[in-house]
């Protein structure tokens, strides 16, 4: 998710340097709602200790509304 996250602001700076801005949050579908959970949660729990790196940057860009996670259901 982190990786991703990445990825996904790095396209938006290349398109804030062609003129283009992105008025609302880009949506990164997620299928799994612990991740999500964990990813918009400002409280990190004793078990998420070594992804806590991620979280906070994902949290940061969540709040601000950057990224927004939607659940999508997989089969």
């Amino acid at each position: 998710m982190a990786h991703t996250t990445f990825e996904m602001m790095w396209v938006r700076s290349l398109l804030h340097e062609m003129w283009v801005m992105v008025p609302i949050p880009m949506k990164m579908y997620c299928d799994n709602q612990s991740v999500i959970f964990i990813a918009s949660n400002p409280v990190f729990h004793e078990r998420t200790k070594h992804i806590e790196l991620d979280c906070h940057f994902i949290l940061d860009l969540v709040i601000k509304k950057y990224i927004v996670t939607p659940f999508v259901l997989s089969i």
